[in-house]
């Protein structure tokens, strides 16, 4: 029998980062399913940093990490991890007056016209877009840097990694939870709920009430850019309306339909009728022709009910922490929700810097389901 302070169930980016906070304080357990970290969510990421994007809990998150991608602790990783790239909204002319509410509220965010864009953009059809708007402040993340990063500080701070470690049981006795993998049992006062899309399934196994997490799968094609060198020089894409983006990533582009199709937890595939649909989106908004895939992948998101996080203790279940519900925003939001979720576990004050930036966190207390 293994004893810790606190258990975190789920080694992709919620996991590792937190486990990371934690262990420098604390003896910390690391528990993952598969045979490595990072297999399902984590490892099929776009990976763009966007500092307005999602609901405000993800806003206030995003902006609160800007400064660890933009000047990561020395050591945490061999390169940068920020690339600068510029996004782009496109509002196709049927779209007009579509969600004007892009300049509401928005950091370093432009509107521009049909030749701004042409500029930025110069595979998009003439005809196709009324007007876009550009954001200069968003990038590319480094997601394997980024998660290697947490898991060699977790362990660097005498944190223990078990990997092919599927949970088995859980109960509590005398106020520390038993945790059976195939390892043995594990013990410690809390277990963190860091398992993603399999986040309701722990939660069970404790006995606690299911938040409601849906699992979502996301279906990406890679394709071949041979006769556009300058492709790597283009902004991350996306239609106002979400039912396709494309991303430059290694000289080729990744294209998706943003689809969100509910599923049941799995090792997600693409969804090859949902790409295609992406793909003639794509085409009938850009000169491309697609002749093939290089490959295509299918990736899991978790929403809660109402779209935010879930990051706090359950009322009902003692030292039963949740930490779910990323929604796709798991990465950029990584390092201040690593640091909240740390601080909320040790009974600590939330940091004034991620206060400040406008994180509530009655907006992302599992109390707002009753939990």
């Amino acid at each position: 029998m293994s004893q810790f302070d606190f258990i975190v169930i789920g080694a992709g980016i919620a996991g590792a980062s937190v486990a990371a906070e934690l262990s420098a304080t604390a003896k910390v357990a690391l528990l993952e399913m598969e045979d490595r970290p990072g297999y399902h969510t984590t490892g099929r990421s776009a990976a763009a940093y966007e500092p307005n994007y999602g609901p405000p809990p993800f806003v206030a998150l995003t902006r609160a990490s800007g400064s660890f991608f933009f000047n990561t602790p020395k050591g945490f990783c061999d390169a940068p991890l920020f690339t600068k790239r510029g996004s782009l909204v496109l509002v196709p002319k049927s779209a007009a007056a579509a969600r004007h509410e892009y300049l509401t509220d928005m950091h370093g965010v432009q509107q521009i016209g049909p030749h701004e864009i042409q500029k930025l953009y110069p595979i998009i059809r003439h005809d196709y877009a009324a007007h876009g708007f550009y954001s200069s402040d968003t990038g590319d993340l480094d997601v394997h840097g980024l998660h290697q990063g947490f898991l060699r500080q977790f362990r660097q701070q005498g944190g223990k990694l078990f990997v092919s470690a599927p949970v088995k049981a859980i109960w509590r006795i005398a106020h520390t939870w038993q945790v059976d993998a195939p390892q043995g049992t594990i013990t410690a006062p809390v277990v963190v709920n860091a398992a993603g899309a399999w986040g309701d399934r722990v939660a069970k196994l404790a006995g606690a009430i299911p938040i409601g997490l849906q699992a979502k799968r996301r279906s990406v094609g890679v394709v071949p850019m041979a006769d556009y060198p300058d492709v790597m020089n283009w902004p991350f894409v996306v239609d106002v309306n979400e039912t396709w983006y494309a991303k430059p990533q290694s000289g080729k582009l990744l294209v998706s339909p943003a689809d969100e199709t509910p599923v049941e937890p799995h090792d997600a595939y693409a969804d090859d009728l949902a790409l295609a649909e992406g793909i003639e989106r794509f085409t009938q908004a850009t000169t491309v022709e697609v002749n093939r895939l290089e490959h295509s992948w299918g990736g899991l998101r978790s929403f809660t009910p109402d779209g935010s996080p879930a990051v706090g203790y359950d009322k009902a279940v003692e030292g039963f922490f949740w930490l779910v519900g990323q929604g796709g925003n798991g990465i950029m939001t990584a390092p201040a929700m690593a640091r909240v979720a740390a601080a909320l576990a040790t009974h600590a004050p939330v940091p004034d810097d991620i206060l400040a930036a406008g994180l509530r966190v009655a907006e992302i207390s599992p109390a707002r389901f009753g939990k």
